[in-house]
């Protein structure tokens, strides 16, 4: 598999499982409520902040730089039966968990930063979830790369995540006088 044949898969796969399982885990976590109280709200911005609206929109540029490390590593991950579970593993021990910086849920965010134990572990189902999908999509994708319903559904999908928050956006621009 050629850099942007994978690089592609990781981009689209990595935006489409960010938006449906941020999604989710705002509805169910209750987001707006949790980033609005101490300690969140001193380093997280209101779920109604217009740039949280277009978060989706960054996500490419995130799935790019997983797409490198996975192009990188291609001969463990892809040429193994078990390669999504090795690229998983990676993720949640190097991404999530092994974080330089003091990240919630990560072994830093737990020693440094202010955040309650519970606060921290809530966020960690969704950053799991959305690493396990990542891994096992784009692991099958690249595995599988002429399965034409995938790659148009995916496509498809992945077009439509960017622009429901453009639609969004200039939707509340044509109510707000």
């Amino acid at each position: 598999m050629t850099f942007w044949g994978i690089t592609l898969r990781t981009i689209i796969v990595h935006t489409i499982t960010y938006f449906i399982i941020g999604l989710v885990a705002f509805s169910l976590f209750n987001y707006s409520a949790r980033f609005a109280e101490p300690p969140m709200n001193a380093f997280m911005r209101p779920t109604d902040d217009p740039i949280v609206a277009l978060g989706v929109l960054f996500q490419p540029l995130r799935g790019l730089l997983f797409g490198i490390v996975f192009y990188l590593l291609r001969n463990s991950l892809f040429s193994s039966k078990r390669g999504w579970l090795t690229a998983w593993v990676m993720l949640v021990f190097v991404g999530i968990f092994s974080t330089f910086g003091p990240t919630p849920g990560s072994i830093e965010g737990f020693v440094y930063t202010i955040i309650p134990l519970k606060g921290q572990l809530a966020g960690l189902s969704e950053v799991l979830t959305q690493s396990f999908l990542l891994s096992a999509l784009v692991f099958y994708w690249v595995r599988h790369p002429n399965i034409r319903w995938l790659n148009w559904g995916l496509s498809i999908l992945f077009l439509i995540v960017l622009l429901l928050p453009l639609l969004g956006m200039l939707a509340s621009r044509a109510v707000t006088p």
